[in-house]
């Protein structure tokens, strides 16, 4: 192949094309210079010797070489390979299709330009569709969320050892919130076939290993056929209880050469049915929980979907039993009386998908018996598995594909004496139930009229506005006094996204966008009450939501703080008596400058309206921003805030 060959196919200028270019370029530009000057030429003195012009040297093999060295760098024979009409990575996305995958989020790479190509063109970039986001962490951030509406899992598509290291605490939240993500990792597996310093540079001998203390399972992977199948594995382990990310790191030279010979056979999925718990141990807790006084449900990851909530309303209501949901999923309605449940008089606690302690476990009076998978799922490094908690009875099983027998257990167990008992029991969690609902709205309604707006003023405006409406609260509220949580009807799987799973900081904004990615195809409402220093570790959020068209409210919680950092210092300021004022604020505050959202929307493409300070402003302002919602596209509203 010739330069002018090679030059043409790759459809760009090389070096040597160039300079030939530019001197005729050059020459034409000489004879028209030389014509306009003719007459000019008779009557001027003539003109001194000019110096000779600097010629420029063709280019030496070695610097030929560098030119195409990196992520261009193709020999002939690579050419022939890799060139070619049934490439394999067309096989790697009928793969991707038949597991059900439908979003692959990607911040672009060449390590997987080949499966990336054969995504938009072959499989017309739909189902899966590609989700462009700014940043790694966003893309599995996203993912996360996306898992929290959609009851499936998405792919992350990264590049090599660099994008990969973009990656781990995203990956750490989806671990310890149980959350599956399929991690699709491009990487030159082979030596060999790595071209120039770049190729290197970004490639690893394992490079999962990068991911491991916090995934479910990995794979590298060198044929097609190993796709297929490590592709439908990585899809069961995932969504097997207790859940998980897993990785596979696919060869980029895989994906580009032709497919030959036995053609690689598509995988069908058989989705693992769930651990049920021991059915004695089963019977043995129903036994406990109606010979109980004041049983108690605390209740931690248990819901998969909306039928794991009516398994544990079914449960709950049998036993007139208090129910305490630790949110980090919706497990149980908010509007329900039973949701007023507290371990402080409980004699029997019956703890469901809970990690690490066991409220009340080793006091005395109190039984603790658990049901869940979380010692079947324990990392050799990391610590999310918390304290030991010393109950009775510790059974292994998913807690909600056991409950269908532990309530046919409590139904044959029940007499006529116990519903009597039973029956009074419910009245006092109703009781306590109104007093404390009572309580939240007093508590909310106090700096009704402050500036910086009050949280509770906040929630309250805006339930105002979606009440009538399908919504979906797609953020936490914890760290809004958890307003939602105490105020509002949250009865369905899907109205709220719970806890990241971490306590860390970055996952608000993407996780959000994730869910209401899912919302934007069921015509679901998304409400996103974001956290100003939350925010800060992703806005590329803003750019990935409006550019996809996600219809998204965002109302920044702007505090100008990362505030539980700030109560922090305080706390820390009094324990050793040296003054809180002014100290607690240094390295925990954002106030100087303080951060205009607004502007930062308005730049990333996204609308958004001055910054609310007043609270008679947010009304209007909720009503005009649900419209830009309405028409499909994200809206953000910057609210300066209380700090809770």
């Amino acid at each position: 192949m010739t330069d002018k060959d090679h030059d043409t196919e790759h459809g760009r200028l090389g070096r040597r094309s160039f300079l030939k270019a530019v001197g005729g370029a050059a020459a034409g530009l000489g004879a028209v210079g030389a014509a306009q000057a003719a007459g000019a030429a008779e009557t001027a003195p003539p003109a001194s010797p000019a110096p000779p012009a600097p010629s420029a040297l063709p280019p030496s093999a070695e610097q030929e070489s560098r030119e195409y060295s990196g992520v261009f760098s193709y020999t002939p024979e690579q050419e022939k390979r890799y060139f070619q009409e049934h490439p394999g990575s067309d096989f790697m996305v009928d793969v991707i299709k038949a597991v059900g995958i439908d979003y692959i989020a990607v911040n672009p790479g060449t390590s997987f330009r080949g499966l990336q190509e054969s995504l938009v063109n072959y499989g017309g970039n739909r189902k899966p569709e590609l989700i462009t986001v700014n940043h790694e962490g966003i893309g599995a951030t996203i993912a996360h969320g996306y898992f929290k509406a959609a009851g499936k899992p998405m792919a992350v598509l990264v590049h090599g050892a660099v994008g990969t290291q973009h990656l781990p605490m995203a990956v750490y939240s989806a671990w310890c919130d149980r959350v599956p993500m399929i991690v699709l990792i491009g990487n030159h597996n082979e030596p060999s076939e790595r071209g120039g310093p770049t190729d290197w540079y970004h490639s690893a001998q394992d490079v999962p290993s990068i991911l491991r203390d916090f995934t479910k399972w990995d794979d590298t992977v060198y044929s097609l056929q190993q796709f297929s199948e490590s592709m439908a594995r990585a899809y069961k382990i995932a969504m097997t209880p207790p859940m998980g990310p897993v990785v596979l790191a696919i060869d980029t030279h895989m994906q580009e050469e032709s497919i030959t010979g036995r053609p690689p056979r598509l995988p069908v999925l058989s989705p693992t049915i769930p651990p049920q718990a021991d059915v004695n141990a089963l019977r043995q807790i129903a036994e406990w929980l109606v010979a109980a006084k004041n049983p108690v449900i605390v209740a931690g990851r248990v819901a998969h979907n909306q039928a794991g909530i009516d398994l544990l309303v079914q449960l709950a209501e049998l036993l007139q039993a208090g129910v305490v949901d630790q949110r980090n999923r919706v497990n149980f309605p908010t509007s329900n009386p039973l949701s007023a449940g507290s371990v402080g008089q409980a004699d029997v606690i019956l703890g469901l998908e809970l990690t690490g302690a066991v409220p009340g476990a080793g006091q005395q009076g109190k039984r603790t018996v658990t049901i869940g998978t979380g010692d079947l799922l324990i990392s050799r490094n990391v610590q999310d598995f918390q304290r030991y908690a010393p109950v009775d009875l510790s059974v292994a099983g998913d807690a909600q594909a056991s409950l269908p027998f532990l309530i046919e257990a409590v139904k044959q167990r029940l007499t006529r004496s116990s519903r009597n008992v039973i029956a009074q029991r419910g009245k006092a969690w109703h009781e306590r139930w109104r007093q404390q609902r009572e309580a939240d709205l007093n508590a909310m309604r106090y700096g009704w009229n402050n500036s910086p707006v009050s949280t509770g003023r906040l929630y309250a405006e805006l339930w105002d506005q979606i009440r009538e409406r399908d919504w979906s609260l797609v953020s936490a509220d914890i760290f809004q006094s958890s307003w939602a949580n105490k105020l509002w009807p949250i009865d369905r799987y899907y109205q709220h996204n719970g806890s990241s799973g971490s306590a860390g900081i970055g996952y608000g904004a993407p996780a959000a966008l994730g869910s209401a990615l899912v919302h934007k195809q069921n015509g679901v409402l998304a409400v996103n009450v974001q956290k100003d220093g939350d925010l800060m570790f992703y806005p590329g959020t803003l750019w990935t939501a409006a550019h996809h068209r996600v219809p998204m409210l965002t109302i920044m919680h702007n505090n100008r703080a990362y505030h539980a950092e700030t109560m922090v210092m305080q706390e820390m300021c009094n324990r050793r008596r040296r003054g809180v004022e002014g100290a607690a604020r240094i390295a925990t505050t954002m106030d100087d400058p303080p951060i205009d959202f607004s502007s930062v929307a308005k730049g990333f493409g996204m609308w958004s309206s001055t910054l609310i300070t007043d609270p008679a402003q947010l009304a209007p302002a909720i009503r005009e921003a649900l419209a830009v919602v309405d028409s499909g596209r994200p809206a953000l509203l910057d609210v300066h805030c209380s700090g809770r």
